[in-house]
């Protein structure tokens, strides 16, 4: 059997979006694809402080994280990118004239750095675990690495920042928008080449639009059941839902287990 190089999103495409949870099926493939000698791996937009402990969980040693930026190998973080300095600080610096509230990731944690609390005055509390550091000494501007960038502009005057074509930004939220390294693909490339193995033999796994940049020609590209409609147009394969059983039929599909 060939060798593949396998690539799962987390959120909608391992775990039950109800359960937060793997879907006991999918953790079944996870460990008979290595046990068939597979190469497996997650590809998530999560920091890899916040994707480390489920990657753990579900008994992987390596991972694309934090949007592509961030490559784990065999349980050792090899490289994590932070955004392109000029152009953060230069978004940072509209948002700021514009009246928006920021925060800033700086480094690989759940810390975020204000120079005031008008993020919060904005949109309240971030959903997911938090820390906020508010410095009122602190200057963006003389930052040396910036990490994430979460801006309190809503949706619907998000024209606004113009910059914000930039940097990969993202919004899971209408509250606020957050910017982060954002390319899974070169992240999974980046992967190839340190394993010194074949794009054609690399397979990724996802379901939703952030998904939509790893789904290449180059490669297999499987959608869930439970994804969304543009990327299940781009798949070579859809697969069930995943909470019926999608990433092991896959699997047997294809003949990988």
């Amino acid at each position: 059997m060939t060798k593949k190089y396998f690539f799962f999103d987390i959120d909608g495409t391992l775990t039950d979006r109800q359960t937060n949870q793997i879907v006991p099926s999918a953790q079944v493939a996870l460990d008979n694809l290595q046990a068939n000698g597979h190469f497996v791996a997650i590809a998530t937009g999560r920091a890899h402080y916040k994707a480390s402990p489920f990657m753990q969980q579900v008994g992987l040693r390596n991972m694309v994280c934090s949007g592509g930026g961030g490559l784990v190998l065999d349980q050792q973080l090899i490289q994590n990118k932070p955004l392109e300095l000029a152009k953060a600080k230069a978004v940072i610096r509209q948002a700021e004239t514009l009246g928006y509230g920021v925060l800033v990731m700086r480094d690989d944690s759940l810390r975020v750095w204000g120079n005031n609390d008008l993020f919060r005055q904005q949109v309240g509390e971030r959903q997911e675990a938090t820390e906020y550091v508010i410095d009122p000494q602190l200057d963006f501007q003389s930052l040396p690495v910036i990490y994430k960038i979460y801006v309190a502009i809503p949706a619907a005057t998000e024209a606004q920042l113009t910059l914000k074509v930039t940097l990969g930004h993202l919004r899971f939220v209408p509250e606020y928008l957050m910017f982060q390294y954002d390319d899974k693909y070169r992240g999974i490339v980046e992967m190839m080449q340190r394993l010194n193995a074949p794009l054609k033999d690399v397979v990724v796994f996802g379901d939703g639009l952030n998904d939509m940049d790893m789904f290449r020609s180059q490669w297999t590209s499987i959608a869930m059941g439970n994804g969304a409609a543009e990327l299940k147009a781009k798949a070579d394969y859809v697969t069930t839902a995943n909470v019926a059983d999608g990433i092991y039929q896959a699997c047997v599909h294809f003949g990988w287990l």
